[in-house]
C-alpha cells in the first residue's frame, strides 16, 4: 500500500503544480504607476469568497476667480469652490466562488453627480438610467477561466482605462486631471474579456453601450479594447474605440486612440533623500465622420473637420523612503466640434429639465455645433504626504485655460446672487471666462 501511495504521489505532484492557477502581473511592482493602487496589500480581513474595499475622498478647492455661486465648471473631480466637499465614498469589494466572480463598488458624494451629468443617453427612451446607476462606480459579474495567466469574462459597469488616470483619486499622481483624462471616459457599461497570455501582457476586448454612457445613443454598440504590457519599471498601454455616439445621428462614427508610456527610472526605496522617480506620457487622437462632419479634413460649409487631439505628461519624484512626493505636469487638447468637451456646469442638460435643481440647465447651452473650435491648456504641481500606504494628504496648484470662455467667472453660472431661488432677470447670462487658477487640498483614504 505504501509503495502504491508513493507512486501516486510522484505522478500527481508535477501535474498539480502544472495545474496551479497563475496570476497575471504576479510579482510585478505597479505601486509607482500613475493610475494604479499604491498599496502592497489590504489590512482588511479577507476570506476565500470576499475581499472588501473602502475608499474616501474629501477635498477643499479654492478658485481665484471666486465665483459667487461656488460652482466649479469643466471638472469631473471638483464640484464646489471655497467649500469642504465629500467628493467620493466607495465601499464594496470582490466576490469569488469556484471561478465565478463579481465586483460591486458604491459611489456617494459629489462625483455621483458631476460624472454622469454629461451622459445624455438616458434621454434616449424611458426610465431614469442616470439615477439608477449613479451610485455605483463598478458593478459586474463574470467567470474566470484558468487558461494561460487567466481569462475573465465580465458583464456590467466597469471603469475605463482611456486617459491613463484611474477613476479613483487614491491611485493618481494629480488630483485635477489634465484635459486628456477629464474629457475621456471614466466608465463603460457592457461586456469585457480580459485575456492574460503571459505574466506581463493583458489583451482586453470591449462590447459596450457607448462612450461613457449608461445607455446607447443609437442602435450600434461601441467596440474597443485595451492592450497593456508591463514589468517593474515600464508600462505600455493602448486603448482604441469605435462607435456611433452622436445622439440621434446614427450616420456619424467616432474613432479614438489613446496611448501611454510610463517609466520608473530610479528606485531606491530605503533612501532618505530622493528614493524614486518616474514619468508618464499620454497622447490621444480621434475623429468623428459622417452626419455632417468630416474627421481631419475640412469639407467646407456643412461638412467641417471634427477631431480630437490631446497630450499630457507628468513627472513625479518620491522622497524619504517614499513618504513624500512631488509631481509636476500638464497637457493640451484640441477638439473642433467640442464633442468631448465637458459641458459647462448648469448647461450640461441638452433641454430644460425640471428634475434638475437649477434654472440654467439647458437654458444657455454651450455651443457644440459641427466644427466649433475649442483648445485647452493646463499645468499643475502638487506635494503629497504619504505617512502610510492607505492615506495621502495632497496640496495642489492648477492653472487651466481655454480658447473660448469656459470656466466660471466671478458672476458664477447660477443667478445674479448665486442662488437658484432668485428669478433670472432679462439679459442675465452665466459668467464664463477663459482661464482659472485654483488650489486644491485633499485627504485620500483607502483600505
Amino acid at each position: 500500500m505504501k509503495t502504491r501511495h508513493l507512486i501516486v504521489l510522484l505522478v500527481w505532484t508535477p501535474v498539480a503544480l502544472f495545474a496551479q492557477e497563475r496570476v497575471p502581473f504576479e510579482g510585478i511592482d505597479s505601486r509607482w504607476q500613475n493610475g494604479s493602487d499604491r498599496r502592497d496589500s489590504s489590512v482588511l480581513t479577507h476570506s476565500p469568497y470576499f475581499s472588501p474595499s473602502v475608499l474616501v475622498d474629501c477635498n477643499y478647492n479654492y478658485s481665484f476667480n471666486n465665483p459667487i455661486d461656488h460652482t466649479v465648471v469643466g471638472s469631473t473631480a471638483l464640484a464646489r469652490h471655497n467649500e469642504f466637499q465629500v467628493s467620493a465614498i466607495h465601499f464594496g469589494g470582490d466576490f469569488n466562488y469556484n471561478q465565478a466572480r463579481a465586483r460591486i463598488m458604491t459611489q456617494f458624494g459629489t462625483r455621483s453627480t458631476i460624472v454622469p451629468r454629461n451622459d445624455v443617453s438616458p434621454y434616449h427612451g424611458q426610465y431614469d438610467l442616470a439615477n439608477v446607476y449613479r451610485y455605483l462606480s463598478e458593478a459586474y459579474a463574470g467567470y474566470h477561466f484558468n487558461k494561460w495567466y487567466g481569462i475573465n469574462v465580465d458583464a456590467g459597469l466597469f471603469v475605463s482605462y482611456i486617459g491613463l488616470n484611474s477613476y479613483y483619486q487614491q491611485e493618481n499622481w494629480e488630483y485635477q486631471a489634465s484635459y486628456t483624462s477629464d474629457n475621456t471616459p471614466w466608465f463603460f457599461n457592457g461586456i469585457r474579456i480580459q485575456i492574460h497570455p503571459t505574466r506581463h501582457l493583458k489583451i482586453e476586448p470591449w462590447i459596450i453601450n457607448g462612450w461613457q454612457s449608461y445607455g446607447m445613443f443609437n442602435n450600434m454598440p461601441g467596440l474597443g479594447g485595451n492592450i497593456t504590457w508591463m514589468n517593474d519599471h515600464v508600462k505600455l498601454l493602448t486603448n482604441n474605440y469605435v462607435g456611433r455616439d452622436a445622439a440621434g445621428i446614427p450616420g456619424r462614427v467616432r474613432f479614438h486612440s489613446d496611448n501611454s508610456v510610463l517609466h520608473r527610472y530610479l528606485n531606491r526605496p530605503t533612501e532618505r533623500g530622493l528614493s524614486m522617480a518616474a514619468f508618464s506620457f499620454t497622447a490621444d487622437v480621434g475623429l468623428e465622420k459622417g452626419g455632417g462632419v468630416n474627421g481631419f479634413r475640412d469639407g467646407g460649409v456643412g461638412n467641417p473637420a471634427q477631431y480630437f487631439f490631446s497630450a499630457m505628461a507628468y513627472h513625479r519624484l518620491w522622497f524619504n523612503r517614499n513618504h513624500f512626493a512631488w509631481t509636476v505636469g500638464g497637457g493640451y487638447m484640441k477638439n473642433p466640434g467640442r464633442y468631448l468637451v465637458l459641458l459647462p456646469t448648469g448647461q450640461a442638460s441638452p433641454l430644460p429639465d425640471p428634475s434638475r435643481p437649477t434654472q440654467t440647465a439647458g437654458a444657455f447651452p454651450f455651443s457644440a455645433n459641427p466644427g466649433d473650435p475649442f483648445e485647452g491648456w493646463d499645468w499643475s504641481t502638487n506635494l503629497d504626504v504619504l505617512p502610510n500606504q492607505s492615506f495621502t494628504f495632497r496640496i495642489e496648484f492648477v492653472h487651466r485655460s481655454a480658447s473660448v470662455p469656459y470656466f466660471a467667472g466671478a458672476g458664477g453660472v447660477t443667478s445674479p446672487n448665486g442662488y437658484t431661488t432668485m428669478p433670472l432677470p432679462p439679459g442675465w447670462r452665466p459668467d464664463l471666462v477663459r482661464s482659472e487658477n485654483k488650489i486644491i487640498m485633499a485627504m485620500l483614504f483607502r483600505l
